[in-house]
């Protein structure tokens, strides 16, 4: 579940980099906390697939 929510976070992000629409700062939230579910998931030393 988290991978799927980092996943998520991270096209959303990207995908605010290639419109040149963003919401200020929230594209780069989303970033820090797709970022942090990734560190979770390192420190937790579950296998992702």
């Amino acid at each position: 579940m988290l991978e799927s929510i980092a996943l998520i976070l991270i096209i959303l992000w990207v995908l605010g980099f290639v419109s040149s629409y963003t919401l200020g700062g929230f594209i780069h939230i989303l970033l820090v906390i797709a970022a942090v579910v990734i560190i979770l998931r390192v420190i937790q030393g579950r296998r992702v697939l």
